[in-house]
């Protein structure tokens, strides 16, 4: 199985990634990153400006994602933010198409369920997905998720809600 290592991304490096300064970025991270990266950059303007209204979010919030035995990002993943009132984290990830069905989705997402799991702050993560998208709908099968509703996303459409109790 792909291992994971997660990359925190500063303010100035997602300002970088915002601007397509991948060299800037790369500088602020300490790690070289990836066009992938530049190419996500409506997700790195939501969690810049979350960072700067909460300083405390960036703990749980989006991170480059480095497959370590190439140490080159596949991606990215994190959380929509720190635990609800109700002790629940949302998990966001998406892989580099040009390293897809390798197995980094299930590797970036069993590196966030571990995350979730050692903060007794976390009683649950929550996983919203688009019903047509297979690829996340697989990731998620067999880690303890179950289906509980679905509900309607602004940017996605119809998404598919799904909880598993941390551990």
């Amino acid at each position: 199985m792909a291992i994971i290592r997660f990359v925190r991304l500063s303010p100035a490096a997602m300002s970088a990634l915002i601007d397509g300064d991948l060299a800037a970025a790369s500088a602020a991270a300490g790690h070289p990153l990836s066009e992938f990266l530049v190419s996500e950059a409506w997700l790195w303007r939501i969690r810049r400006e979350q960072i700067l209204d909460d300083p405390a979010s960036a703990e749980w919030i989006a991170r480059a994602a480095i497959a370590v035995d190439e140490d080159v990002v596949v991606g990215h993943g994190g959380f929509h933010g720190p635990p609800d009132a109700d002790g629940t984290v949302e998990v966001g990830y998406s892989v580099d198409p040009a390293h897809r069905r390798r197995g980094y989705g299930r590797a970036i997402l069993t590196e966030l369920l571990r995350r979730a799991d050692a903060d007794p702050a976390v009683t649950s993560v929550r996983a919203s997905v688009r019903p047509d998208n297979v690829a996340s709908l697989a990731t998620l099968s067999g880690t303890g998720f179950t289906h509980i509703g679905e509900q309607w996303d602004q940017e996605d459409g119809l998404e598919l809600v799904f909880l598993r109790p941390a551990r």
